[in-house]
């Protein structure tokens, strides 16, 4: 009797675990909804709405001002993460108006797409359209220049669908507003290189990829280098960093359960 009610807690923990991971999911940035009249945007794309993200070199994208006006958003690069991520990267063709509402829009959107282009609100309690706010100002306060970025560690962590695997960078000197960082990792073994923009985290940067997703995945063994490129969300960004060489995670890393 025992055996069988742990064999059906195994069974139904396995799956709840893997329904963790979604079949599809966007993200949008800005995440702050105060942006300037020349701000950046980037939509990313998990699982299956990649396939919204590639669809975007033959579609056009707008922001919509609460008065019907449409300005269209330039595709500048569509960037493919390691693992189940795609990124676009957008700039307004022309500059926005102050103190205007704008909302994201797809030309001929799916009924899919349409639902993925709502977020929670948190305060309200509810489902809403993705929009942006802009201020009078054309451009926001430039980054500190003494933002630094430290590597601290590489981790693996297992979970029910797979490990999350990274190399964690601390940063310094941060401001209060949002900063993206073009990420470069190298793989040193065959000099491949994959570009993604990231955030941090709880003021840490994790570059790799957690258990369902993710930008940059690793070897068993191996080194690698990493850069980043400080912006804004205007695209305004500090000097690159020099070059961060580092081991892959799971050189460091015993498997509990021993594979």
């Amino acid at each position: 009797m025992k055996r069988n009610i742990l064999l059906l807690f195994l069974i139904f923990g396995v799956k709840s675990l893997f329904a963790e991971c979604s079949m599809s999911g966007m993200v949008f940035y800005p995440e702050q909804k105060e942006i300037s009249l020349n701000s950046m945007f980037i939509i990313q794309g998990y699982a299956d709405s990649q396939k919204t993200i590639n669809s975007f070199k033959e579609r056009t994208i707008y922001l919509e001002s609460e008065n019907g006006e449409l300005i269209k958003l330039n595709l500048q690069e569509i960037l493919i993460g390691q693992m189940n991520l795609t990124q676009a990267i957008f700039r307004p063709s022309k500059k926005l108006k102050p103190n205007t509402t704008y909302f994201l829009k797809y030309s001929e959107p799916t009924e899919n797409e349409v639902r993925e282009m709502k977020q929670f609100n948190r305060e309200k309690k509810v489902r809403e359209k993705v929009f942006w706010r802009t201020t009078k100002k054309s451009q926001f306060k430039s980054l500190n220049s003494n933002l630094n970025i430290v590597f601290e560690k590489t981790q693996v962590i297992q979970y029910g669908c797979g490990p999350s695997s990274n190399a964690i960078f601390k940063v310094k000197n941060k401001p209060e507003s949002e900063v993206w960082y073009k990420t470069e990792v190298v793989d040193l073994s065959d000099n491949s290189k994959k570009v993604f923009y990231i955030k941090e985290w709880n003021g840490r940067l994790n570059v790799g990829h957690g258990m369902c997703s993710g930008a940059f995945t690793y070897r068993n063994k191996g080194k690698y280098k990493v850069r980043f490129t400080p912006m804004n969300t205007d695209g305004k960004s500090l000097k690159t960093t020099q070059w961060k060489t580092f081991k892959s995670p799971y050189m460091n890393y015993k498997n509990p359960f021993g594979n």
